[in-house]
């Protein structure tokens, strides 16, 4: 797999993970949903800020970022299934997805490195780090 192969499945991985984070910041509900609320705001904002930074940068490498939100679907590894249930059932389907998105990143770092794209290489681990802190608020929110 190419940079750009990996960087479009990052794009797809990424966007269906925001949507999904921002269904369920919605739509959380629950004793603690003030905190739940917010950690959700904070995860979905994130995931959001990313689109256009990685649509750019497969631009910077020559490539595009999926033109419909069919491709996008199509393209993601991440299931196309609702986002519902109790407070847990939202909080671990969105650390699903991150935990996915985190691998997904990760590849994105090997490919990347091997094909000295140094700029996607760091930003992949700069992704890993943030999806990493957000998966342990997550795990502590749920196992506390």
């Amino acid at each position: 797999m190419t940079t750009a192969e990996q960087l479009t499945q990052v794009f797809n991985d990424n966007f269906v993970t925001y949507f999904r984070s921002h269904a369920a910041h919605v739509n959380i509900m629950g004793r603690n949903f003030t905190s739940d609320h917010k950690l959700l705001g904070g995860i979905y904002e994130r995931r959001q800020e990313q689109i256009d930074v990685i649509a750019e940068l497969l631009r910077s490498i020559g490539a595009f970022m999926p033109t419909s939100i069919g491709d996008i679907l199509e393209g993601s590894h991440i299931g196309d299934y609702s986002v519902d249930g109790d407070a847990d059932d939202l909080l671990t389907t969105v650390r699903d997805d991150l935990e996915h998105l985190k691998e997904c990143y990760q590849k994105l770092n090997e490919v990347a490195e091997e094909e000295e794209h140094d700029e996607i290489s760091n930003y992949a681990q700069e992704q890993i780090l943030d999806i990493a802190k957000s998966l342990w608020m997550l795990d502590s929110t749920l196992n506390g």
